[in-house]
């Protein structure tokens, strides 16, 4: 009888485990409605938007941004990246997913960035990329990847994506987050305002504060 008791437990303690971890890997908190479209202009703030009490239209789920690709010629990494999150698509409220486009000029760099909310999976639209993620363990998961072909990069793991050619190459982002958030590196550290402190920057890069300066000025708004 003990023997039958402990093994319910162990059982159970099992499917708990289970259960908390699928719960920790969803990016979103599940939905309760069948729709919420988000209502941007609402002063009230909570763990997302506020529903819309009225006026749904297909057009809150509607959006044709990413047809065309974006113009990268003004831009310091020579990528344009173009969301279709809830800020786009207001009827994404809830539902926990988002796309983005991102085209690259040629030798254009998606410089290393992280998604606090989400983890990405891309699809090569046309063009050739090096993209790449590194551990927690500092180890570079990394892979050549062409028109038609995947790559996923896991949530909240510092990653990129290089064109390495002499043509334009394009990708759509799928997310499993209405909203995954976005942190550049390099835009991060050196465009923070207020700034992040130069001696911070000197003993994090091992560098004199002129290398700081230097970096911050490319980044220091035209």
């Amino acid at each position: 009888m003990a023997a039958a008791a402990s093994v319910m437990w162990r059982f159970l303690g099992v499917m708990i485990a289970l259960q908390l971890i699928m719960l920790s890997s969803t990016a979103d908190p599940d939905m309760l409605q069948d729709i919420c479209v988000a209502n941007l202009t609402s002063a009230v703030k909570v763990n997302g938007y506020v529903c819309k009490s009225s006026n749904v239209t297909a057009d809150d789920f509607f959006f044709a941004g990413i047809a065309n690709p974006g113009a990268t010629n003004n831009t310091i990494f020579g990528s344009l990246v173009t969301g279709a999150n809830v800020q786009r698509i207001p009827g994404l409220n809830t539902l926990g997913v988002s796309l983005s486009r991102i085209d690259y000029a040629p030798n254009g760099l998606n410089p290393p960035h992280t998604h606090p909310r989400a983890t990405e999976v891309v699809f090569v639209l046309y063009g050739e990329l090096d993209v790449g993620f590194i551990t927690t363990a500092n180890v570079l998961i990394s892979k050549s990847i062409k028109k038609g072909e995947v790559f996923a990069f896991p949530k909240g793991l510092v990653h990129f994506q290089k064109n390495n050619g002499m043509a334009p190459a394009a990708v759509i982002s799928a997310f499993n987050s209405q909203l995954p958030g976005t942190q550049t590196i390099p835009t991060t550290l050196f465009a923070a305002a207020p700034p992040v402190p130069d001696n911070v920057l000197q003993k994090a890069f091992q560098v004199d504060a002129k290398v700081i300066d230097d970096i911050k000025s490319k980044f220091a708004p035209k």
